[in-house]
């Protein structure tokens, strides 16, 4: 477990990529929330570059990190736990008596769940994201003195996000588990093979 959350934090929370994703999602997000800013990426950026400068495509790092780390650590550290309820609780066969394909539906749900907690914990820096994308020369400290970015707002559409991150989770997880399968390893929760399924 602690090899499989340490590879997640380094490889997917916090990389250099990220420098790349967060300029790029800035331009982004100026193109879709103010019509007539731009067509696209190539007319954007520049546009971009000539009102806030090269500084201003990485004023959302902080969040973007915030909203990353809290994701990446929740996906791994509660996947695990919620496939073992599953398997104790809410599964009438013993898991290792199960079938593949139930092991990989419970992968699914389990993925799922773990996307809903990693959507709660992300959401805010997400929001705090979008909005310091969307408002020209906006920082942190501005966030302050909005008077509608109260602790609610930045819970706003979450619903829609549990939705999209539980879904995106769940197949990441499965898809993880079914190659795990279709190489001969057992999926997660799923315990260990048998000696002699492992000389089959």
């Amino acid at each position: 477990m602690g090899g499989i959350l340490s590879c997640g934090l380094t490889r997917t929370a916090v990389t250099p990529f990220d420098l790349v994703k967060c300029n790029m999602q800035t331009v982004e997000v100026r193109v879709q929330t103010q019509p007539g800013f731009a067509r696209g990426l190539s007319d954007g950026l520049p546009k971009f570059l000539n009102a806030e400068g090269f500084g201003g495509l990485f004023k959302g790092i902080g969040p973007l990190w915030g909203r990353q780390i809290p994701y990446t650590m929740m996906k791994f550290a509660s996947f695990e736990t919620i496939v073992e309820l599953l398997f104790k609780h809410a599964i009438p066969t013993p898991k290792d008596k199960c079938s593949k394909p139930l092991h990989l539906g419970v992968s699914f749900a389990g993925g799922y769940i773990a996307g809903v907690f990693c959507a709660i914990v992300s959401h805010p820096a997400d929001n705090l994201v979008s909005f310091l994308n969307n408002a020209q020369g906006a920082t942190v400290s501005d966030v302050r003195g909005e008077e509608d970015r109260t602790v609610g707002s930045f819970h706003r559409g979450l619903p829609l996000r549990i939705v999209m991150i539980g879904a995106l989770t769940g197949a990441q997880w499965r898809i993880y588990d079914a190659f795990k399968v279709f190489v001969g390893l057992p999926t997660i929760g799923g315990g260990a093979p048998t000696p002699a399924s492992a000389k089959k």
